[in-house]
């Protein structure tokens, strides 16, 4: 697909088929992943790739009872890691660019994933601590990002966009 139309065709999707995604697209997922520019090259994230049913019912449940994410082939929670961007950059790495680099990629996952053929829904709201428990994450990893990945079952509702005047400011 096209870039510009990966852009216009990505969509948030809370509902998928009960479908299994290709173990050579969940792979290329994790290559555009991989591929995600971050500070310094750091690469400060980790990314728990979940396909246990069990887990899905957990992450569902600790992200606010949004039980959609249960139904998703394949759900994706991004964590920033804050050491190893402080290595390079200190205070300011652990408490912004860690998280940053754990924003773009889960942008690329969601971006290529759509590029696929697949649906992803982005989700933040989310119990910190519950999910590192049910991850079994180590304590000094934050959250930042849940990216529900699947096949949909639903047609998008199309969302309004403010006009590029509001939004952008030339000087």
């Amino acid at each position: 697909m096209e870039f510009f139309e990966v852009l216009k065709n990505r969509h948030s999707i809370r509902s998928y088929q009960k479908r299994p995604i290709e173990e050579e697209k969940l792979l290329k997922i994790m290559e555009a992943i991989r591929s995600a520019p971050s500070a310094g090259n750091l690469q400060a994230y980790e990314v728990y790739v979940v396909l246990d049913e069990r887990k899905k019912i957990e992450i569902a449940k600790w992200a606010l009872n949004q039980w959609f994410i249960a139904e998703a082939a394949a759900v994706l929670v991004f964590f920033a890691n804050p050491k190893r961007s402080a290595i390079k950059y200190g205070k300011r790495g652990a408490e912004l660019y860690c998280i940053q680099d754990a924003t773009i990629a889960c942008t690329y996952a969601q971006l290529s994933a759509v590029a696929l053929g697949l649906g992803t829904c982005w989700v933040g709201a989310f119990e910190d601590n519950g999910i590192k428990a049910s991850l079994s994450v180590p304590m000094d990893l934050k959250p930042v990002a849940i990216l529900t990945i699947g096949y949909p079952a639903e047609e998008p509702i199309l969302t309004p966009r403010r006009n590029l005047e509001e939004i952008f400011t030339i000087i």
